[in-house]
């Protein structure tokens, strides 16, 4: 709470968790509708809808926004961006909604991006990452504004995994040197550039970069190659991908750990999908369980896991606080007018779950894409640790320290 002021957290709270707002009397008393689009079959995806879902209801429980219920309407993807495209079209011209939140694979966010323009609908996405989303919006804003990024792009991802292993491996375990192994997909295009920029900043000399398929199903020759080059740790980036070259790693006892970006390590689904192999993975998200981003972090947890029985995923959080970014705006705007709409949305400054949330403006290369940097939105690192998330950065959220099982081989202390 320290990190916003008592007073501060205190009315957001207040809208975030539910209580109702000073109805606007410009305001109808239609529903707002808002499109969510996931992906039910992934371990990540299927976070989004459940999210949105868990916040209409919240709301709707206390109101609504401006005395107008929530009504989320949701589609699953199948991640597939031909899907993705279908359902966003469906969304905005059948469903008549007022905005779209969808997907976390960069690549369907990209393909929805050209529609978000044609059809001047608002379109966030709670958890792509390439660089590319926000990027396109800055070099033709007219064209491209009803798109925003409300999750940290690849490169603001990176750079807090290397803030993060700066903190955690270079001064905590003496950790020097790093191979990168990253899945070949667009969000980890910018994410291994900007790795290979930082990572050497913050300690951890780059002995090797490797990218794969994300349809390797067997990793032994990876990490063969990986254990021959001696490094103290595997900064990875996954996120189609993540049970099987954890369980491997762990089956095969490779004595490196593992750290960096694992989506689907996100949501507390992972331990079983792995049979506990992830014991000892650390990974960057958006929060965890017992860590307090923010005083609405840990409710939205419980209210979470009781009504889903996981925890959310990453992308989960930010599909929640969205679902109440959009609903303001709307009553902001006084209006559903798409280009209100977008006004109305660079406005936002909204304490959620993982943080206070604000848009980089139009003369930012990352426009519309959500600010990173302390007392905004930084994510967290958090470790699997006897079946339970452990947060280890930053020490303003922790709840644990690092702790490796015992056929991970860490470097000696200097004497």
């Amino acid at each position: 709470m320290a990190m916003f002021g008592v007073r501060h957290a205190a009315r957001y709270a207040c809208a975030a968790l539910g209580c109702t707002l000073i109805a606007s009397t410009a305001m109808a008393a239609d529903p707002i509708r808002i499109g969510v689009i996931g992906e039910e079959s992934a371990v990540a995806g299927a976070s989004i809808t459940k999210a949105a879902q868990l916040a209409a209801d919240t709301i709707n429980a206390h109101g609504g926004i401006g005395g107008r219920q929530v009504q989320v309407i949701t589609y699953d993807d199948h991640s597939s961006a031909a899907e993705g495209v279908r359902a966003f079209q469906r969304a905005v011209q059948q469903d008549k909604v007022v905005a779209v939140i969808g997907s976390y694979i960069s690549e369907v966010a990209l393909a929805i991006e050209p529609w978000s323009a044609r059809l001047h609908m608002p379109f966030i996405t709670p958890g792509a990452a390439s660089n590319e989303i926000s990027k396109q919006v800055h070099k033709d804003y007219d064209h491209f504004k009803y798109t925003f990024h409300g999750w940290m792009t690849s490169a603001f991802i990176a750079q807090a995994i290397c803030d993060a292993e700066h903190d955690l491996l270079v001064e905590g375990l003496h950790m020097k040197t790093a191979v990168i192994m990253s899945e070949d997909a667009a969000w980890t295009t910018p994410l291994d550039v900007r790795y290979q920029e930082c990572l050497p900043k913050a300690g951890l000399q780059v002995l090797d970069h490797i990218r794969f398929n994300p349809d390797t199903t067997d990793f032994t020759p990876i990490f063969h190659a990986i254990e021959a080059k001696k490094p103290d740790v595997i900064i990875t980036g996954i996120s189609h991908v993540g049970v099987q070259p954890t369980v491997q790693w762990h089956d095969q006892q490779v004595p490196i750990p593992m750290a960096g970006q694992s989506s689907q390590a996100t949501t507390s689904a992972f331990w079983g999908d792995t049979n506990g192999a992830a014991e000892g993975v650390i990974t960057a998200s958006a929060a965890a369980p017992g860590a307090a981003n923010t005083p609405l972090t840990i409710p939205f947890i419980e209210a979470y896991q009781k009504r889903f029985g996981v925890s959310p995923a990453y992308c989960g959080y930010t599909s929640y606080d969205l679902v109440y970014i959009i609903a303001e705006a709307v009553q902001r705007a006084g209006s559903t007018d798409p280009d209100k709409l977008v006004t109305a949305l660079e406005q936002t400054d909204h304490v959620g779950t993982v943080g206070r949330e604000q848009f980089y403006g139009r003369n930012d290369p990352f426009t519309h894409a959500l600010k990173y940097g302390p007392g905004l939105v930084t994510g967290i690192t958090l470790q699997w640790q006897s079946g339970k998330q452990v947060a280890l950065w930053p020490a303003s959220v922790a709840n644990g320290k690092v702790k490796f099982p015992a056929f991970v081989k860490l470097p000696q202390a200097p004497h």
